[in-house]
């Protein structure tokens, strides 16, 4: 679908890449998209129409990019194999009801917001490197300090999050900027290799072969038919027991494996040294140079470690509880942009005095967020009952549970998808 050879009614007989945008079908067969390989994903199949515009609706260069390719309307033929016969009336009100939370203002940002989310993560570092830090520090305070300091670089990834999503000061130039710094600062990460990945992910969530978030081996596997792709017996031996393993020792070796490796490889790649990597350079000095001074090469290395579980224990097992534990879509699936993430994404209730709204910095309301995820994260509680609204119009589930059932539930399908390892042995001898 999308590579013509004659597939549908007046497909141009050749191998010809098209993308399916608001029953226009676009040429992308020579396009280099600036977002890397995301596209290929929306040429093989489905309607690329809210997933432009949701990814690209800040962008003027985009959508003048978008006017210059070669284009035709799409026959009766491919519409229907692409899945859109019959949800008509599920993009139209989809449509309505994103133009009207836009006439009303939700997805503009909140300058005040941005400010008190940057100051939150800079005075908690500041806290964070106080109590570690100060003269006669018991171990007590030390370890305190150290859990602050871990606590915030969550809550960096968090908020290079949606400077990433553009939605943070909705100037794309200054959302890169902010995530650069806080990204790299913050977490050790590269934004660019970021944007590059969580796209595809919100393309086409807990769609195997497409979703990059599905494909996690050999340190965890998600979903049984992940699972099955391990040979090796020691590997089979870790993902018996990935639900033990998963945090602190899964999580730690994915930061590490990113921050050392899959990060700095694309930072040199794309040319980025001298922003990118200089905030990872900044990292480094203030951590080891300034927290650390006075220790050993091993205590330094030690302390690290401690503060870099505490991190990606807090940001990968927030992320994992919101889509983890659902069923996927095979490859050759085409579901509409809605019926991702109806059938994709939970919500997470926000618990006593919105609790859960901060500790995951509003990513908790993840159906709205991946409808809408250029809107700025503080406004997804108030759109929720209209989003509500519309899945219970198509007959469509609206997932939503309480904090710690969700995180069972996560840790329950490490659990199960562990032991498929084993029924999968059983069933080949």
């Amino acid at each position: 679908m999308g590579k013509g050879a004659g597939k549908g009614e007046g497909a141009p007989q050749d191998m010809t890449k098209e993308v399916l945008i608001s029953g226009e079908l676009y040429d992308v067969s020579n396009f280099n998209h600036p977002g890397g390989s995301v596209i290929k994903f929306l040429t093989d199949g489905g309607d690329a129409t809210e997933a432009f515009f949701e990814f690209h609706g800040r962008s003027k260069k985009a959508q003048l990019v978008l006017k210059g390719l070669k284009s035709r309307t799409a026959p009766a033929a491919v519409m229907k194999e692409r899945g859109y016969n019959g949800k008509e009336a599920l993009t139209r009100d989809y449509a309505k009801l994103r133009k009207e939370l836009e006439d009303e203002g939700f997805f503009e940002p909140n300058l005040l917001h941005v400010v008190y989310r940057v100051v939150e993560v800079v005075a908690m570092h500041v806290l964070g490197a106080y109590l570690f830090m100060a003269p006669g520090a018991s171990m007590a305070q030390q370890a305190a300090g150290l859990l602050v300091l871990g606590l915030v670089s969550g809550r960096c990834g968090w908020l290079m999050h949606e400077g990433g999503h553009y939605s943070l000061t909705g100037k794309i130039a200054a959302d890169r900027c902010l995530q650069i710094i806080i990204y790299g600062v913050g977490c050790g990460m590269s934004g660019a290799w970021w944007r590059n990945q969580h796209n595809k992910h919100h393309a086409t969530p807990q769609k195997l072969k497409h979703d990059v978030d599905l494909d996690t081996l050999p340190l965890v596997a998600f979903n049984e038919k992940i699972a099955q792709k391990a040979r090796h017996p020691l590997l089979k031996a870790w993902l018996r027991n990935q639900a033990l393993l998963f945090t602190p020792v899964s999580c730690l070796l994915v930061a590490l494996g990113w921050q050392y490796f899959l990060h700095p490889r694309h930072i040199v790649r794309t040319k980025r040294v001298p922003t990118e990597g200089l905030a990872l350079a900044v990292r480094h000095v203030l951590f080891f140079g300034g927290l650390c001074a006075g220790m050993t090469w091993g205590q330094a290395a030690g302390t690290f470690l401690l503060y870099n579980a505490v991190a990606s224990a807090y940001i990968f097992s927030q992320f994992a509880m919101s889509h983890t534990h659902l069923p996927v879509s095979e490859a050759d699936a085409y579901l509409h942009w809605v019926e991702y993430a109806a059938l994709h994404t939970t919500n997470i209730k926000s618990g006593w005095f919105k609790s859960v709204d901060w500790f995951m910095s509003y990513l908790n309301f993840q159906i709205e967020h991946h409808l809408f995820p250029g809107m700025p994260q503080f406004r997804h509680p108030q759109v929720s009952p209209r989003v509500k609204a519309l899945f219970a119009k198509h007959g469509l589930p609206y997932d939503e549970r309480s904090y710690f059932p969700c995180l069972r539930d996560t840790w329950m399908n490490l659990h199960e998808v562990g032991k498929s390892v084993d029924k999968k042995s059983s069933k080949s001898e």
